[in-house]
């Protein structure tokens, strides 16, 4: 399969009218291929919420154009109430996702763009707030491509790669992170096999992961997530690769339910753990991971979600966190935009982002 029968599903962009933001609804694959056009700040919120749009680097592209759209529909003529009117919609969209940084960072850029032009008139700020929107955009395909570089060279012809979650291009913009070595090799005629947890209880694994990877024609087995154990053990997997929706400064990450149980099993069977990020989502202001807020959801998504009956009753209680924290102990490498970064993490980043130390290639 050559480059150009590679496809990336277009999962978020503006609309053609540049008025509201079309989005893959993420929730009804596989069986359902349905676009949305949202412009409400409810309907914007709730995409978020409810994981029509989701991956972290997804949530940060969508966050922006949702703010510029926001902001397209403002009726304030004057910079103060106009800027005002911006910060309760960022607000707003950040309270609808605790977890993933990029949300929050996406929102600020844009914002402070509108913060920044004082004596400017309204309109002009629209369109300035519109070119930083689909500047993340831009950048976040870049990331990806060099993430997806750096990652193919940690893996080799054959290699068995177990996956978690989804972080292909449906997560991103395109290639993806945790997904985006296997799309890369693909491209390249370099054969890797792809084993895909199914990541209860949203099955983001088998509904999401599996689906990018079998329309790729990239060769993929979809399993329990309480099977990762069996095929590392029975020699099938050569390294992990997840993606994250926030890395402490120590490297701790936070990544979909089960991350953290894989990271345990591979450490055990000394297989290499890899998280695969760009920079977004490394929050330098966070020291560890306990102090990464994490997202309780609704328990009916373990006993009724995918299921034609509930698989409980209904006074059983539900504990439905969203992530767990990986300790960066655990962790071989974290792949970045500007390269591969490994332990002690702290100093790497630092060298990473230019400010000397540490152990990076």
């Amino acid at each position: 399969m050559d480059l150009k029968q590679i496809t990336h599903a277009e999962n978020v962009r503006l609309s053609d009218d540049g008025r509201a933001v079309r989005i893959l609804d993420q929730s009804l694959l596989p069986n359902q291929t349905v676009y949305l056009e949202l412009s409400r700040a409810e309907d914007l919120y709730e995409a978020i919420a409810s994981l029509r749009v989701r991956g972290a680097p997804a949530i940060g592209i969508f966050a922006g154009y949702a703010l510029y759209v926001l902001a397209l529909q403002s009726q304030a003529d004057q910079y103060g109430p106009f800027v005002e009117e911006c910060r309760k919609y960022r607000d707003y969209l950040n309270s609808s996702r605790p977890t993933a940084v990029n949300l929050r960072h996406m929102l600020d850029r844009v914002l402070a763009v509108a913060e920044s032009m004082p004596c400017a008139d309204v309109a002009s700020i629209q369109e300035a707030m519109g070119q930083a929107a689909r500047a993340i955009h831009q950048e976040d395909i870049a990331m990806c491509a060099a993430i997806s570089e750096y990652g193919l060279s940690l893996v080799k012809e054959g290699d068995g790669i177990l996956t978690h979650c989804n972080a292909g291009p449906l997560a991103t913009s395109r290639y993806g992170t945790g997904l985006g070595p296997l799309f890369l090799a693909k491209e390249r005629g370099i054969t890797l096999h792809a084993w895909c947890d199914e990541t209860r209880p949203l099955l983001q694994g088998a509904r999401l992961t599996a689906y990018e990877l079998q329309r790729a024609g990239i060769d993929c087995t979809l399993i329990c997530d309480n099977m990762a154990s069996l095929v590392m053990k029975e020699g099938k997997i050569n390294a992990c690769f997840v993606g994250c929706d926030r890395v402490a400064r120590n490297g701790d990450t936070a990544n979909k339910i089960g991350t953290s149980g894989v990271a345990i099993l591979a450490k055990h069977y000394g297989i290499p753990f890899y998280v695969l990020g760009p920079s977004s989502t490394i929050d330098f202001t966070c020291p560890d991971g306990d102090h990464i807020p994490i997202e309780l959801r609704d328990g009916s998504e373990i006993k009724e979600k995918f299921f034609a009956q509930p698989s409980s009753l209904p006074e059983v209680k539900c504990y439905n966190p969203a992530f767990d924290v990986t300790d960066h102990s655990l962790i071989t490498a974290i792949v970045t935009e500007k390269g591969i970064c490994y332990p002690p993490f702290e100093e790497s980043f630092a060298k990473a982002f230019g400010r000397g130390g540490g152990a990076v290639r």
